[in-house]
């Protein structure tokens, strides 16, 4: 089942934390997340899977950002999350997506205990200015049945910014 969007507000501060919250962000099953103003692109054209691939930041000014076509770009959300007893899921806002801009987040399905921003995967089919602070995205929440451990991985838990890959780290086990 997915909360509605009132029973997002009411669980805030106990099961979902937010921060910061907007009240006008609310939709009726979802809360919409910003993008920060930070980008991060892949200094190599061609990436390897068992290296660590190396980014450099980006940053996009008030006048907004023209994205390239063929190039993948890393975001994060504004907004900082954290869920406790419910399955967090992101999805790109449909207008965005109207726009030739798609989003994809790195696990639609968050994990039970995630905390911290969305590392977003961004990528168009034709050139579009981008803003920060454009409300990219949208989160919602899902409750779940049984058993269950929160999160823990130490790759991506608790992160401060736009996060590139580390899938090296698995060749490295």
């Amino acid at each position: 089942m997915i909360l509605s969007g009132k029973e997002i507000e009411r669980n805030l501060g106990k099961k979902i934390f937010i921060e910061p919250f907007r009240k006008e962000q609310l939709n009726p099953n979802s809360y919409n997340l910003r993008l920060h103003h930070e980008l991060l692109v892949y200094e190599n054209y061609e990436l390897d899977m068992k290296k660590e691939n190396k980014a450099k930041k980006i940053m996009i000014p008030e006048e907004g950002l023209v994205l390239e076509t063929g190039k993948l770009y890393l975001g994060r959300t504004l907004e900082h999350t954290r869920t406790e007893g419910y399955v967090p899921m992101l999805e790109g806002r449909s207008s965005v997506g109207r726009l030739g801009l798609f989003i994809h987040v790195t696990a639609g399905f968050g994990d039970i205990g995630f905390n911290g921003y969305w590392t977003l995967e961004m990528f168009c089919i034709q050139p579009i200015r981008i803003y920060p602070q454009v409300e990219i995205c949208q989160i919602f929440y899902h409750t779940i049945e049984g058993e269950y451990e929160n999160y823990k991985s130490g790759k991506y838990q608790n992160n401060n910014g736009v996060q590139a890959s580390m899938l090296y780290k698995d060749f490295l086990k």
